[in-house]
């Protein structure tokens, strides 16, 4: 084979290949976008101990102080209670 012709081959068989993981990875954002959009919507409480636990997470990564973590729940607090 001509060496044009297997540089041609390979590239376009690496474009396929990338076309077809974009593809798959379309798919399975939007199935994940659409069990978001039909799940039910968790309860204030719910809400609040899942906001707890990811800024707990954030404090234990050292991407934000113990501090700043209480001031977001506190603000968080009030918007997700408020509405409930």
């Amino acid at each position: 084979m001509h060496r044009k012709a297997a540089r041609y081959v390979t590239r376009s068989t690496s474009t396929a290949a990338g076309a077809v993981a974009a593809a798959a990875s379309s798919v399975a954002a939007a199935a994940v976008a659409a069990s978001i959009v039909f799940s039910p919507v968790a309860d204030a409480s719910a809400r609040m101990d899942g906001v707890r636990a990811d800024l707990q997470r954030a404090v234990q990564l050292n991407q934000i102080t113990e501090e700043q973590a209480l001031s977001f729940e506190a603000k968080l607090a009030g918007r997700i209670l408020g509405e409930a």
